[in-house]
C-alpha cells in the first residue's frame, strides 16, 4: 500500500524502487514513519534505532531524512558516519541493543534503484509478520513533523548519536576467521568491492591482519562503473582477469551493500554460490568441527543434502529469502545457512547474510587446502557425486503464473526428459524431484512477468535435456 496511487510493498528483502519515480523523499518519509509507528506500537521505541546506508546516489540524504522522522517521533537515532555494509549495520543493532535498524540499500540492483530494509532487534531480515505490520501502517500515515527537526540540535539533546561499529565488527569477525592461517599461507588475494560499501571492510581487515591484498574497483561510484554491483561471473570478469594476470591465489568480491559474496579461484574460474556454500560446509565440518543443521532455500543446491547425509547432519529446506533461513538460525544450532543467490551466514554470527564473512571464510579454506578451489570442488564431487546447476528466466504472463504452478503440483508430468517423478514440493513454487536425483523448480517472479526456473542434475548434458523438456512443458500449458 502507499500514498495516493503509489504502491509500496516490502519484498523478500525490503522495499526497492527507482529513484525519482517511486523512491522519493516523500515516500521515504512515509515508509520510515510506518516503521516508527511499528516501533511505538510494539513498545520497542525506547531502545532507539540504528540508521545506515550504502554507497548509492543520495543514500546519505535519505538516511538523514529517516533520522529526522524517527527523532520527530521521539525515537533516538544511532547513525553511522559514512556508508556501511548491511551486515555491519545489522551487527550494530546487537552492539547498541537497539530496537532495530533502518538500512538504505538496493543491494545488487541497478544504480537507478534504492531501497529501505528494516532490520529488527535480532539483527536479521524482518519476518513477514513484521513487514506486514509496517505495510498496514502505510495505509494510515501520521504527520511526524520531520521537516522541523534540526539534526545538530537533536545531537546536542541526545536524540542523535554518531556511532562507528567497525572496530567491534572487525573484532567479532576475528573470532570467526583464522587470520593467522591466511597470513602464514602467503595467499595473494585480490578484493573487488564493486564500488560499494565493502571497500572499507574486506580489504581493510585483511590488510590489518598482515595479509597480502590488492584491491580493484575500491572507491565509491554510485553508477557502479556502468555495470551492476552483483558478483556474478559476467560482472566479475575484471576480477578474474586481475587474478590471472597478477598471479594471485584468490579473488574475493562483495556486492553493493556487501551482503553477498563472489569468488574467483586461482585459475581465474568463477566459483558459483551453490559451490561455495558446499565447500564451506566441508571446511566448517572437517576443519573446524562445527555441529548443527544445514539450512538452504528451495532453490539452492542439493549438493548440500549429499554432504549433510555424509556427515549425518540435518538438512532444512526453506522458501526463497534469507528471512526464512534467519528463522531457523534463531531457533536451533546451525552450521551454515545459504542461498544460491550468494548469501550465507554461520551459526556463530548474526542471522543475516554477510558477504565479508563469507569471503574471509573462503580465504581461510583456501589457506588450508591445496590446489585451486575448482580442484577442491572436483574432489568433493568425486566423493558424493557430480552436481551441476542452472537458472533460466522465462517471460510468462502474470495472470497465468498461479495456474501453471498449481497444475504442476496437482497434475505433474509422469516423466521429464525420460526421467520418472519421485517427489513434489510446493513450499515456494513447484519443485519436482526426479527419480535420478535431478530436480527443477518453477517459481514465479513477484515483481516481473517472469518464471524463474532452477535446474540441477549430474551433467551439463542432463541439465540441457531437462531445460528443454521443462520449457516445452511450459510452452504447451
Amino acid at each position: 500500500m502507499g500514498s495516493g496511487d503509489v504502491q509500496i510493498k516490502f519484498g523478500t528483502d525490503g522495499w526497492r524502487a527507482i529513484m525519482c519515480d517511486t523512491f522519493t523523499f516523500a515516500n521515504v518519509r512515509l515508509v520510515v514513519q510506518a516503521i516508527a509507528k511499528y516501533l511505538l506500537d510494539s513498545g520497542k521505541a525506547a531502545k532507539g534505532v540504528v540508521v545506515g546506508h550504502d554507497a548509492r546516489f543520495l543514500a546519505e540524504r535519505f538516511a538523514e531524512e529517516a533520522a529526522k522522522v524517527m527523532i520527530a517521533n521521539g525515537i533516538k537515532v544511532y547513525m553511522l558516519p559514512e556508508d556501511a555494509p548491511t551486515p555491519v549495520v545489522a551487527y550494530a543493532v546487537t552492539l547498541w541493543q537497539s530496537a532495530g535498524a533502518v538500512m538504505f540499500t538496493a543491494s545488487h540492483n541497478p544504480p537507478e534503484y534504492n531501497g529501505i530494509k528494516y532490520i529488527p532487534e535480532y539483527a536479521g531480515p524482518a519476518s513477514t509478520d513484521i513487514t506486514a505490520a509496517i505495510e498496514r501502517n502505510l495505509s494510515h500515515p501520521t504527520a511526524s513533523e520531520a521537516e522541523s527537526v534540526d539534526l545538530a540540535l537533536a545531537k546536542s539533546q541526545g536524540f542523535l548519536e554518531i556511532i562507528d561499529p567497525r572496530p567491534q565488527y572487525f573484532q567479532h569477525i576475528s573470532e570467526l576467521v583464522d587470520f593467522d592461517v591466511i597470513r602464514q599461507s602467503g595467499l595473494k588475494i585480490v578484493c573487488d568491492p564493486m564500488y560499494g560499501s565493502g571497500r572499507h571492510y574486506l580489504p581493510d581487515i585483511l590488510q590489518a591482519k598482515g595479509c597480502e591484498v590488492e584491491t580493484i574497483r575500491g572507491y565509491r561510484d554510485p553508477l557502479f562503473g556502468g555495470g551492476l554491483p552483483e558478483p556474478t561471473a559476467v560482472e566479475l570478469a575484471p576480477l578474474a582477469d586481475k587474478v590471472r594476470t597478477s598471479g594471485s591465489h584468490l579473488g574475493l568480491a562483495t556486492d553493493g551493500d556487501a551482503d553477498r559474496f563472489g569468488v574467483i579461484d586461482g585459475g581465474g574460474r568463477y566459483i558459483a554460490p551453490n559451490q561455495v556454500i558446499a565447500l564451506l560446509l566441508v571446511h566448517l565440518v572437517e576443519h573446524r568441527g562445527y555441529e548443527g543443521a544445514v539450512v538452504r532455500t528451495v532453490a539452492t543446491t542439493h549438493l548440500l543434502d549429499r554432504l549433510a547425509e555424509k556427515y549425518g547432519l540435518e538438512i532444512i529446506e526453506t522458501p526463497v529469502g534469507f528471512k526464512y533461513i534467519c528463522e531457523k538460525m534463531r531457533s536451533q544450532p546451525v552450521i551454515i545457512g545459504g542461498e544460491e543467490s550468494g548469501g550465507l551466514s554461520i551459526g556463530a554470527h548474526i542471522p543475516e547474510k554477510d558477504g565479508i564473512l563469507a569471503d574471509l571464510l573462503v580465504a581461510e579454506m583456501q589457506a588450508v587446502r591445496r590446489g585451486h578451489l575448482s580442484q577442491v570442488l572436483d574432489q568433493v564431487m568425486a566423493e558424493v557425486g557430480s552436481v551441476y546447476s542452472r537458472r533460466v528466466d522465462l517471460r510468462y504472463p502474470d495472470d497465468k503464473k498461479a495456474t501453471l504452478v498449481r497444475d504442476l503440483v496437482t497434475d505433474p508430468p509422469k516423466k521429464v526428459a525420460g526421467r520418472g517423478l519421485a517427489q513434489i514440493t510446493d513450499i515456494d513454487g513447484a519443485k519436482l524431484i526426479l527419480a535420478d536425483g535431478s530436480w527443477f523448480l518453477v517459481r514465479p517472479s513477484g515483481t516481473e512477468p517472469l518464471l524463474r526456473i532452477y535446474i540441477e542434475s549430474d551433467s551439463e548434458k542432463a541439465l540441457q535435456e531437462i531445460e528443454d523438456a521443462v520449457t516445452k512443458l511450459i510452452d504447451e500449458h
